[in-house]
Protein backbone atom coordinates (compact mmCIF):
# COMPACT_ATOMS: atom_id res chain seq x y z
CA UNK A 1 0.00 0.00 0.00
CA UNK A 2 1.21 3.28 -0.85
CA UNK A 3 -0.25 6.26 0.43
CA UNK A 4 1.31 10.04 1.91
CA UNK A 5 -0.15 11.73 4.00
CA UNK A 6 0.66 15.34 6.01
CA UNK A 7 0.01 15.83 9.61
CA UNK A 8 0.54 19.35 10.40
CA UNK A 9 1.53 20.81 14.34
CA UNK A 10 1.16 24.14 15.27
CA UNK A 11 2.68 25.53 18.25
CA UNK A 12 1.55 28.61 20.52
CA UNK A 13 4.26 29.97 23.01
CA UNK A 14 3.73 32.47 25.53
CA UNK A 15 6.15 34.02 28.32
CA UNK A 16 5.38 35.93 31.34
CA UNK A 17 8.08 36.67 34.22
CA UNK A 18 11.06 34.22 33.13
CA UNK A 19 8.30 31.22 32.65
CA UNK A 20 7.34 29.98 28.93
CA UNK A 21 4.63 27.77 28.47
CA UNK A 22 4.01 26.16 25.11
CA UNK A 23 1.07 24.70 23.54
CA UNK A 24 1.23 22.06 20.58
CA UNK A 25 -1.39 21.06 18.54
CA UNK A 26 -1.27 18.30 16.30
CA UNK A 27 -4.04 17.61 13.51
CA UNK A 28 -3.96 14.55 11.52
CA UNK A 29 -6.72 14.98 9.31
CA UNK A 30 -8.66 12.29 11.31
CA UNK A 31 -7.68 13.47 15.03
CA UNK A 32 -6.61 16.45 17.38
CA UNK A 33 -3.63 16.44 19.42
CA UNK A 34 -2.89 18.66 22.17
CA UNK A 35 0.95 18.55 24.20
CA UNK A 36 1.76 21.06 26.69
CA UNK A 37 4.91 21.95 28.10
CA UNK A 38 6.85 24.79 30.33
CA UNK A 39 10.17 26.09 31.08
CA UNK A 40 11.38 28.23 33.61
CA UNK A 41 14.28 30.65 33.36
CA UNK A 42 16.41 30.37 36.77
CA UNK A 43 17.47 33.34 38.81
CA UNK A 44 21.05 32.73 38.11
CA UNK A 45 20.97 32.24 34.65
CA UNK A 46 20.91 35.10 31.87
CA UNK A 47 17.16 35.51 30.85
CA UNK A 48 17.48 34.20 26.97
CA UNK A 49 13.61 34.11 24.92
CA UNK A 50 14.73 31.89 22.52
CA UNK A 51 15.79 29.20 25.07
CA UNK A 52 12.79 29.09 26.96
CA UNK A 53 10.61 28.82 23.66
CA UNK A 54 13.03 25.79 22.61
CA UNK A 55 12.82 24.04 25.82
CA UNK A 56 8.57 24.42 26.40
CA UNK A 57 8.16 23.44 22.23
CA UNK A 58 10.08 20.61 23.07
CA UNK A 59 8.61 19.38 26.06
CA UNK A 60 5.31 20.30 24.47
CA UNK A 61 6.33 18.11 21.42
CA UNK A 62 7.59 15.25 23.39
CA UNK A 63 4.07 15.22 25.22
CA UNK A 64 2.66 15.02 21.86
CA UNK A 65 5.05 12.09 21.51
CA UNK A 66 4.12 10.27 24.43
CA UNK A 67 0.14 10.58 23.37
CA UNK A 68 1.26 8.75 19.62
CA UNK A 69 2.70 5.97 21.01
CA UNK A 70 0.08 5.07 23.78
CA UNK A 71 -2.37 5.41 20.58
CA UNK A 72 -0.50 3.53 18.66
CA UNK A 73 0.39 0.66 21.46
CA UNK A 74 -3.64 0.73 21.93
CA UNK A 75 -4.22 0.06 17.94
CA UNK A 76 -1.50 -2.50 18.30
CA UNK A 77 -3.49 -4.53 21.25
CA UNK A 78 -6.72 -3.95 19.28
CA UNK A 79 -5.13 -6.15 16.52
CA UNK A 80 -3.93 -8.75 18.37
CA UNK A 81 -0.34 -7.55 18.24
CA UNK A 82 0.43 -5.99 21.63
CA UNK A 83 2.86 -6.76 24.27
CA UNK A 84 2.42 -10.08 25.81
CA UNK A 85 1.08 -10.78 29.50
CA UNK A 86 0.98 -6.97 29.86
CA UNK A 87 4.97 -6.73 29.45
CA UNK A 88 5.89 -3.65 27.89
CA UNK A 89 6.97 -4.20 24.82
CA UNK A 90 10.32 -2.86 23.41
CA UNK A 91 10.90 0.18 21.23
CA UNK A 92 9.71 -0.22 17.89
CA UNK A 93 12.18 -0.92 15.10
CA UNK A 94 14.10 -2.96 18.13
CA UNK A 95 14.61 -6.17 19.23
CA UNK A 96 15.25 -7.37 23.30
CA UNK A 97 18.45 -8.91 23.39
CA UNK A 98 18.21 -11.60 26.06
CA UNK A 99 21.68 -12.13 27.77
Amino acid sequence: MNRTLEWNVRVHLSEEEGTTKAEAVLDTGATTLTGRGVARCSPQDVDIPEIGDELAASRAMKDIAGQLMKAADRDLESVGAGPENGRTAPAYGWTVVES
